[in-house]
């Protein structure tokens, strides 16, 4: 596999992450809870995204292979589960 292919097959594995991290960024503020956001976009962007990467990585290890329902489905949860602690959730 050369460096290019490399670079796709990388940009194809954290796609969903970015997407879904990215997306729910921008509308956090509309979110219950949108109004106690402390961090800016990119901020929340990055802890989004980075979540997102762990949890398709920890798919990944414990798969063996990319592209499980049940890898996407940990990416929703653990995404989700980092906006509601980033919007104070733990707080109600």
């Amino acid at each position: 596999m050369g460096p290019i292919d490399l670079i796709v097959h990388l940009g194809g594995f954290v796609a969903p992450a970015l997407v879904l991290g990215v997306f729910l960024a921008l509308a956090s503020p509309w979110l219950p809870g949108g109004d106690r956001l402390k961090y800016s976009f990119w901020m929340r962007a990055g802890i989004l995204v980075f979540a997102g990467v762990l949890a398709l990585g920890v798919g990944l290890w414990g798969f063996g292979r990319d592209g499980k329902m049940a890898s996407y489905a940990l990416l929703v949860a653990v995404v989700a589960s980092a906006q509601w602690l980033l919007a104070g959730g733990w707080r109600r």
